[in-house]
């Protein structure tokens, strides 16, 4: 019997953090979630760094689902992202300086994509466990957005057998508000792992 394997990415630090709680919370992750082999990557929180990091880990470790967290300031609790679309569109600049304006991240791809790893379960999964989670229909327009779109187009061009999603983690404690302790975004996290 072949070992399930899940890559799990999170974001280093940006726009004056310090901490990150979608690297934090994946740090902490057990090796293995319910004999689910983890495969952990951090990624730049950057537009082209973030693909190519992305690109390199799938053509490595050859997963059979992936996962991708990032940081939503603002959300009170974790939420799976339904959908993807092709734009970019930075408030802020990423960590390399660069801030696109309503620019395609693939200029002849689809509008958008849908998650494959199953949304709704995940978010009813983490709320059993008693942390807040709901589906959200939104990634954004920032570097979120853009790894997960291009996540999604990668596999639906080059490993159509493989589910991948992103969800976000809202702050950790010390970071701002509303926020959640960093076990219980980790507790979060296992549960969608099982869910998936």
């Amino acid at each position: 019997m072949t070992t399930m394997k899940l890559l799990l990415t999170g974001f280093e630090p940006f726009g004056g953090q310090t901490v990150n709680p979608s690297w934090e919370a994946v740090r902490l992750l057990p090796e293995r979630v319910d004999g689910v082999e983890l495969v952990k990557l951090l990624v730049p929180t950057t537009f082209a760094g973030s693909v190519a990091a992305l690109r390199r880990a799938l053509d490595r470790e050859r997963p059979n689902a992936v996962l991708c967290l990032g940081q939503a300031g603002g959300r009170e609790g974790l939420t799976p992202e339904r959908v993807a679309i092709n734009v970019d569109d930075a408030s802020i600049p990423d960590n390399d300086g660069a801030q696109p304006t309503d620019a395609p991240i693939v200029p002849d791809g689809p509008a958008a994509y849908f998650a494959t790893l199953p949304v709704k379960a995940m978010a009813e999964a983490i709320r059993a466990s008693g942390v807040p989670a709901s589906a959200s229909n939104t990634a954004g327009t920032f570097v979120c957005n853009h790894l997960m779109y291009s996540l999604l187009h990668i596999l639906a061009r080059e490993y159509p057998g493989v589910r991948g999603g992103f969800m976000h983690v809202p702050y950790m404690s010390g970071q701002g508000t509303p926020c959640l302790p960093l076990e219980e975004i980790v507790r979060g996290i296992i549960e969608a792992i099982k869910a998936i």
